[in-house]
């Protein structure tokens, strides 16, 4: 299947201010059908979930569809998609829920890999809890997150195993699959951030073995809000505290206060945009058209990036972030002799959107020795880049690397 670019772009109004977009992997534009979906909510006078009365009947539908497109979009049980404002917010949740049965001597396994939402939280119960916290190394040299390391990581006193799906500094992708089988072979349950991962991949949670993945839906051209998957009967076993009189079914009993049924239904609302962005003659199932559509943006995308890096690398006195193996589109770099603030300044100036920093990559950037001195320059590919954007930004970064 080939991707239509074209046809993607056009149902993005925001793409018309001429902005070359690089900034997908700090959130993606917002697909207008989404903007509608929640515009249409908010307009349509909904009122708080019941079945008394229609507007009331009608939230509900709305959190019933949003439950079953994420659950489409991952290959997730709709009954086990949690709702919360944030993939930070909701780790914080499961970490404190868990952490409840956790005694001094039991151990955890983080990465350095991570995003520090899904290493703060863990680091903040553990320490509660007396718990022993071991870390798993990238090699800097490669960029990779080495498999090997966690079968000397994890041991009978694991209690979990958290890991990225994919950096959101240079968009490598650890073999998850064989980190949550060694964790699972232990006894241990494995927590997956794929915030960075699920706008480019076709993702199946059960067949990565994640017993926890989280996304966050303003990433992949939806709201700010985001989604923790897990079986049904996982959450059963979990008792998160919270108010008395709210509902203990799952999975409920993990969304604290009223929903946002507007943000709701833009979610379901992206989920839709993404599998159509397959074309007319994916055909099937909204799940069989997301993997096709999924696999079409893959494929896309690392052409664009393939793009990106052979001009990058071109250029004298440049870093590019190592990453071998299989990766997202996303790098990070430096110009030698010229701070990451002052290099995205100055393409922003020429209207192309990058970011610098660390991007919360807390632990690895400072284990590059780079956290310090400014992080680096971020430039991602989503699917409406175009290599004529991609042209345009290495033009521009070579002129500031003279």
């Amino acid at each position: 299947m080939v991707f239509d670019v074209n046809a993607a772009r056009s149902r993005y109004a925001a793409l018309a201010d001429g902005s070359a977009r690089f900034d997908g992997a700090a959130g993606t534009l917002v697909a207008d059908a989404v903007a509608d979906a929640v515009a249409g909510t908010l307009r349509a006078g909904v009122a708080n979930r019941t079945s008394a009365f229609a507007a009331g009947r009608q939230s509900v539908a709305i959190v019933d569809a949003a439950r079953a497109a994420v659950g489409d979009l991952l290959g997730a049980e709709p009954d086990g998609v949690v709702f919360g404002p944030s993939a930070t917010a909701l780790t914080y949740m499961v970490a404190r829920t868990l952490a409840q049965s956790w005694r001094a001597g039991d151990e955890i396994v983080l990465s350095q890999l991570d995003h520090d939402a899904n290493v703060r939280p863990w680091l903040q119960v553990a320490e509660g809890a007396g718990v022993t916290v071991r870390w798993a190394s990238v090699n800097l040299v490669s960029g990779a997150l080495p498999t090997g390391q966690f079968v000397d990581l994890v041991n009978s006193r694991t209690r979990l195993v958290a890991v990225t799906a994919a950096s959101n500094v240079a968009g490598s992708r650890p073999d998850v699959r064989t980190i949550a089988a060694i964790a699972h072979r232990a006894g241990a349950l494995c927590y997956v951030d794929g915030v960075h991962a699920t706008p480019h991949l076709p993702i199946d949670v059960a067949a990565l073995g994640a017993d926890f993945y989280v996304t966050s839906a303003y990433k992949w051209s939806g709201p700010h809000i985001a989604a923790c998957v897990a079986a049904p009967q996982t959450w059963e076993g979990l008792r998160p505290q919270k108010l008395l009189a709210s509902s203990d079914v799952v999975p409920d009993r993990f969304e604290f206060g009223t929903p946002s049924f507007e943000l709701l239904a833009g979610v379901t609302a992206a989920v839709d945009h993404l599998a159509a962005l397959g074309g007319s003659d994916a055909g099937g199932s909204r799940r069989a058209q997301l993997i096709a559509s999924m696999t079409a943006i893959h494929a896309y995308e690392a052409y664009v990036f393939a793009e990106l890096l052979d001009g990058l690398s071109d250029i004298p006195g440049i870093w590019l972030c190592p990453a071998d193996g299989p990766r997202c589109p996303t790098v990070s770099f430096r110009l030698a002799g010229q701070s990451p603030a002052h290099t995205a300044e100055a393409l922003g100036r020429q209207d192309i959107c990058t970011f610098a920093g660390d991007y919360y990559a807390v632990e690895y950037f400072t284990a590059l020795g780079l956290r310090a001195d400014g992080g680096a320059v971020r430039a991602s590919i989503y699917h409406y880049n175009t290599v004529a954007e991609v042209h345009r930004l290495v033009a521009a970064v070579r002129m500031l690397a003279t």
